[in-house]
């Protein structure tokens, strides 16, 4: 397997465990990170339905990997929403009926392991040095249309006091603009979500197909990083990991190529 290292990002590589982790944030002892890869982890961590016992051996493996606790994960039931809930100990768990239909997770205790899945999706993963917040998030085209990112940003802001200044994003590896190819449907929800975004039009390309189907093709990412920039990010604050989840199938999961067959990358942050 080749490595997805770059100057953003490096591949680990422990065992039968591979994962990548953001180089700047690994200077913050006080945080632990991953994003598994597919070679890893093809059903392992998100089929946990079907096969809880290989579930709970690699998030184990993980876990022992990064230094986190398997024990303490919180991990909540996505649904491609914008809801975001403040997570304690109450809510540690695989599921817990209290995550239904969530799809972002903040908190300020330590210990605690947010847990989400994607496959395509763009993963955001915050973090607030000052404070001492962080914030694991999922945003598909639906969420990214939500508003998700800021939406996580604004809570961390209001509940925890934190400045928009001092917020770190890290945002995944996730669908490319080279292959998130959409019809009229779905383009006109991204115009009507961003009417009011600087250049939107820019951060889309249209292409008539084979077939003369008028398609286009959006940048979910710079999208996301426009928002943020908007609410108060720093640009230099947003890392981006530059990998398409299409353009590497091989190596991380995409259902936009492996349809049914896809699997999921899990993304793992901690206090510690």
């Amino acid at each position: 397997m080749q490595d997805l290292s770059n100057s953003n990002i490096i591949h680990v590589k422990d065992k039968n465990i591979e994962y990548i982790q953001f180089k700047k944030l690994l200077k913050y002892k006080e945080v632990k990170h991953a994003i598994t890869l597919k070679p890893y982890d093809f059903y392992g961590i998100a089929n946990y339905d079907k096969n809880k016992e290989e579930v709970n051996k690699n998030y184990k493996n993980l876990c022992m990997s990064i230094g986190v606790c398997k024990e303490k994960i919180i991990r909540a039931k996505q649904t491609h929403t914008d809801n975001i809930e403040i997570v304690s100990k109450n809510n540690i768990g695989i599921f817990p009926k209290s995550l239904d239909d969530v799809d972002g997770l903040i908190t300020n205790e330590k210990e605690l392991a947010l847990s989400l899945v994607f496959a395509d999706c763009i993963p955001l993963i915050f973090y607030d040095p000052v404070k001492k917040v962080i914030s694991n998030v999922h945003s598909g085209w639906k969420g990214t249309c939500k508003k998700i990112g800021t939406k996580a940003t604004r809570m961390m802001i209001k509940e925890f006091n934190c400045e928009a200044k001092d917020i770190l994003c890290f945002v995944g590896p996730s669908i490319g603009k080279c292959h998130f190819e959409v019809d009229e449907d779905v383009y006109k929800t991204f115009k009507e979500s961003f009417k009011d975004l600087d250049n939107f039009e820019n951060m889309v390309s249209k292409k008539i197909d084979a077939e003369g189907k008028q398609k286009y093709y959006i940048d979910t990412v710079k999208i996301n990083r426009c928002m943020l920039e908007n609410i108060g990010l720093l640009p230099e604050n947003i890392i981006e990991s530059n990998i398409c989840t299409v353009c590497n199938h091989n190596y991380t999961h995409s259902f936009r190529y492996d349809k049914e067959n896809s699997g999921r990358m899990t993304s793992v942050v901690s206090l510690v």
